[in-house]
This record gives structure tokens, sequence and C-alpha cells, in this order.
């Protein structure tokens, strides 16, 4: 069965596993989530949950939006999204979902906003090689050549070159739940995960058997 949750990476530690071997973890506060809505073929064209995390101001809440969470009579959400699970008939308007839907050796995909580099050159963005750093070089870190002068008298398309770095949606699959701590609703993962500390991830079954 297909399972999912929304939380918020709190940062990185370290455990001991039954071998006594430290392993790196992820720590990551995951629910509990509000349903909001479900999706029916009949009404939606297709099938699937949308659910909330985080509560939030309501003055930072616009009003169609607003209209949508008093609708299910639950709380305002900072963060919303859907998923379309197998079994959603088991899933009711209202229903919590806290981290214990998760045990220890459940494989996860994990997805989040990665942290933002703003503007960098390709040898932090693509890994590109330096030119010497003699004096007379006057070529260190440049983008050196990036095209023929005279046919096409172009840069092709997809070229690396300096630009915008991160902050960009990204999932890491196959993940290794190391613990769930139900009563404080924390999923710790073996290894990293995607953006930045206090931001906001999905947790899903992994797409992998």
């Amino acid at each position: 069965m297909k399972k999912a949750i929304l939380g918020k990476k709190l940062g990185m530690t370290q455990i001991f596993d039954e071998n006594k071997k430290v392993v790196p973890v992820t720590v990551i506060e995951a629910g509990p989530c509000v349903i909001i809505q479900k999706k029916t073929i009949e009404k939606d064209g297709y099938e699937a949950i949308q659910i909330g995390f985080d509560d939030i101001r309501e003055k930072l809440v616009n009003k169609p939006l607003k209209g949508h969470f008093q609708k299910s009579n639950v709380a305002l959400k900072r963060f919303v999204k859907e998923f379309k699970l197998e079994d959603i008939d088991s899933y009711e308007v209202g229903q919590e979902i806290k981290a214990d839907i998760f045990e220890k050796g459940d494989k996860v995909d994990i997805s989040g906003v990665s942290k933002g580099k703003g503007f960098q050159g390709t040898i932090k963005r693509w890994n590109a090689q330096r030119g010497p750093m003699s004096h007379g070089s006057k070529f260190h870190r440049a983008v050196g050549s990036m095209g023929a002068a005279s046919d096409p008298s172009r840069t092709f398309k997809n070229m690396k070159m300096p630009g915008h770095m991160g902050n960009v949606n990204s999932t890491v699959i196959n993940l290794q739940i190391a613990k769930v701590i139900p009563e404080k609703n924390l999923i710790l993962i073996k290894g990293g995960v995607p953006g930045p500390n206090k931001g906001f991830v999905t947790i899903k079954s992994t797409i992998k058997a």
C-alpha cells in the first residue's frame, strides 16, 4: 500500500544502529497532517487525497483558499499537497495522518526545494576546470571557449554556462527510514534530504520495488 505524509526538515544528527555503528540521519517533523479534500472519479476524473500541514495565521491566507479550508471544516494550513494513493476509501475529510503510518526499514522517496545558491559560475555550478593560477595567464575562473568563431557563429542550446543555481524541486529516491518516534511525530531518515532546515518536504512510499 502506498503511503504519504508532509513534513518539515529539522536538521541532521547521528544515531547508533543495532550493531552499534554510527548512522547519519535527517530528522523530519512529519505531521500531524489533516485531510482537506478527497478527489473522486465521478466528480474530478481521478482519485486522490489533498492533505495540509503546519498551521498558519488567518491574515496570511487569501479568501479562495480560506473558503476551501472552511468547506472542509479544518484549520488553515501552510503546506498543501495532493497524493494519488491506491486506497482512498479508507481516508475521510478531517482525518489526521501521523508519522506512525511509516515504520523502521520502510523505503521512501523524499521531495523538497533545494538550497538556493544564487548566480554561480561554471566551476561551482558544473564542476568545470579552472585555468592556471600563474600571474601571466590572466585566465583563472572564466568560462572559456563557448563556440566556434565562424561556423556556426553562435552557442549551442543547453551549454553548461554560468547562471542561477539551486532553489529547484529535487527528489531523492529509495531512502531508508532509520527510526520513527510517533509520540513526537518525528521520522529519522538515513542520509541526506533536499532543502534547508525548516524547509517543507513530502515523504512517499518509494517508486522502486
